[in-house]
């Protein structure tokens, strides 16, 4: 790490180091979401894959599956949660490269990146993702794919059940479609500050 850049974090760390307790967070109406009746009884995996089809992403339910979508796409090199692998590795073939060490040394290696997600939200296709289950925070944002292992036990009706669910985890990306930004001249432009690609793998 450089000097400077251990300078900097330094700083910071002694700036945090008074303040013993974070601020509460801000309360909110628990029963404030338009939609839930209106998704009550529907299958919320099925409803996941709907709305994430409608912000450009995509939900798969089998692993040949996905790892045909990414044969397909030419996307052979990436990295993939040790965690994970056991589960996945006999769906993929030898024309795959896959490492369970994200080297920060060598982003653009990276085709794609396999970690888990904290959660899914149905009613917006939304990816939860923080600390504890990502592996590697660059596994998941560095890569032009990312594939979001989704469990169907975590995929919460809507924002509101998400958030309680979640408690007071600090550390949440909330990835609703890929990477976007119209930033510039209003032309609209993937993979930016993120991904390009986002998938969930729901199991």
């Amino acid at each position: 790490m450089s000097t400077e850049r251990e300078a900097i974090f330094s700083r910071i760390r002694g700036a945090l180091a008074p303040l013993h307790e974070r601020a509460p967070l801000p309360n909110y109406d628990a029963e404030i979401s338009v939609m839930r009746g209106m998704i009550a009884g529907r299958d919320l995996a099925e409803l996941l894959a709907e709305r994430m089809k409608r912000v450009g992403s995509i939900a798969i339910t089998d692993v040949a599956a996905l790892a045909a979508h990414l044969r397909t796409g030419k996307w052979l090199r990436g990295y993939v949660d040790p965690v994970l692998w056991p589960r996945l590795a006999p769906h993929f073939g030898a024309d795959f490269t896959v490492e369970h060490d994200f080297d920060r040394t060598r982003v653009d290696d990276y085709a794609f990146g396999i970690t888990r997600a904290a959660g899914a939200i149905a009613e917006s296709g939304t990816i939860i993702l923080n600390d504890a289950t990502t592996s590697r925070r660059l596994g998941a944002l560095a890569p032009w794919v990312h594939v979001a292992v989704v469990e169907r036990a975590t995929i919460f009706s809507d924002v509101t059940q998400a958030v309680a669910a979640l408690g007071d985890d600090r550390n949440v990306v909330w990835c609703t479609g890929p990477s976007k930004t119209a930033d510039v001249e209003g032309i609209l432009i993937e993979g930016v500050h993120g991904p390009g690609v986002q998938i969930a793998l729901i199991v």
